[in-house]
């Protein structure tokens, strides 16, 4: 059973960074593509970035563009969310999802999960 396991949230001042790590417990080759997500308490949860593990070619949500980055380390079968110029609306817990058929941007497309990791961001 494939898992994947997130690490580096925690709690940082607005325009802080953080970095969120997910480690592959299998062959990220054997995924198509993977994502970062966040649920906010008492919202939906939503694509926050996604990667192609072949090609690496991203995609981010418009309120993360120019302060997220992903990227992958298929040596490592680490997928990675660099997260700088952090907001208080970025505030959530952040799932690593992984797919190995389509990569649009939204959870049932996913059919592999991490437990999540918190990140707050203080004002």
């Amino acid at each position: 059973q494939v898992q994947l396991v997130e690490s580096g949230g925690g709690s940082v001042q607005a325009e802080g960074s953080l970095r969120l790590s997910c480690a592959v417990s299998g062959n990220i080759r054997n995924f198509n593509c993977m994502a970062w997500f966040r649920q906010a308490p008492g919202k939906e949860r939503e694509g926050v970035a996604r990667i192609y593990i072949g090609s690496g070619n991203p995609y981010y949500r418009d309120s993360v563009k120019g302060r997220f980055t992903i990227s992958r380390d298929n040596t490592k079968n680490t997928v990675y969310l660099q997260m700088n110029s952090l907001k208080p609306e970025d505030t959530a817990m952040y799932y690593c999802a992984a797919s190995k058929t389509s990569c649009t941007l939204v959870s049932d497309n996913f059919a592999y999960w991490g437990q999540g990791t918190q990140v707050t961001v203080s004002s």
